[in-house]
């Protein structure tokens, strides 16, 4: 699709000014309670819906992470069964690229790219990866080309899986969720698994230092729940559930 260089260029600066002014404090540490909780819980779910997927053999696949950070996806995957050689990301910041391949294993290739003209050719990937990087961007036909470019560099039979806020975050006008309506729009003809899951952080937060327990019976409830995690398969007829 057709988004102009201005355009992709204003939003890659914004984006780039908003994380350079951007703190990741003791909250998004694994010593803290709440955060501790959200990062198990993703890894219980993001390894079920993979064996569902039938991506249980990950050293047999070649994986991208679009907007990788500061790679600790990646080294998930890695200990998930993924092959260095055989993984890469990419990331918009550059101080981030530099924590990424400080803190990787040796072999997993990152680069510094903008999603929306990823540097791969078509079909290279037969898994691909993002994680919040859709309601980082705010410009509707940016997440558009980013989706597209996804799809252009998955394999046909590749599945993309998709972690991101369904929710907007009042205390940040630089986030904006993605909901299920707009993920079908975005992988428009594709085969897409939807469940929400998550605990709102502030409930986390709260409750987590006191109680794993009570924060996982929350978990549970969908309302209560500020994420989407998806299995978007190339080519196929669209059949997700809010």
């Amino acid at each position: 699709m057709s988004v102009s260089s201005k355009n992709l260029r204003d939003e890659e600066s914004r984006i780039q000014e908003v994380y350079s002014q951007r703190h990741f404090g003791s909250i998004y540490s694994r010593f803290d309670p709440a955060h501790l909780f959200e990062m198990q819980e993703r890894e219980r779910y993001f390894l079920k819906l993979l064996a569902k997927s039938g991506c249980r053999a990950l050293d047999k696949n070649k994986i991208l992470e679009v907007g990788c950070g500061n790679g600790e996806l990646l080294r998930d995957l890695i200990k998930w069964g993924a092959r260095p050689e055989n993984t890469f990301g990419i990331d918009l910041i550059p101080e981030r690229i530099v924590d990424a391949k400080n803190l990787c294993p040796q072999g997993i290739s990152i680069q510094q790219g903008n999603a929306a003209e990823i540097n791969f050719p078509d079909q290279t990937f037969d898994l691909v990866f993002q994680s919040t990087v859709f309601t980082s961007v705010l410009d509707s036909q940016i997440k558009l080309r980013i989706a597209l470019e996804m799809l252009r560099v998955a394999k046909p039979d590749g599945i993309i899986f998709w972690y991101d806020f369904s929710v907007d975050n009042p205390l940040n006008k630089n986030v904006k969720g993605v909901g299920s309506r707009e993920i079908r729009r975005l992988f428009k003809g594709c085969d897409i698994v939807l469940q929400r899951i998550t605990l709102a952080p502030p409930i986390a937060r709260l409750l987590a230092p006191y109680s794993w327990l009570v924060c996982y019976f929350l978990s549970k409830v969908p309302v209560l729940c500020t994420h989407y995690l998806a299995a978007i398969r190339k080519g196929q007829k669209t059949n997700a559930a809010s």
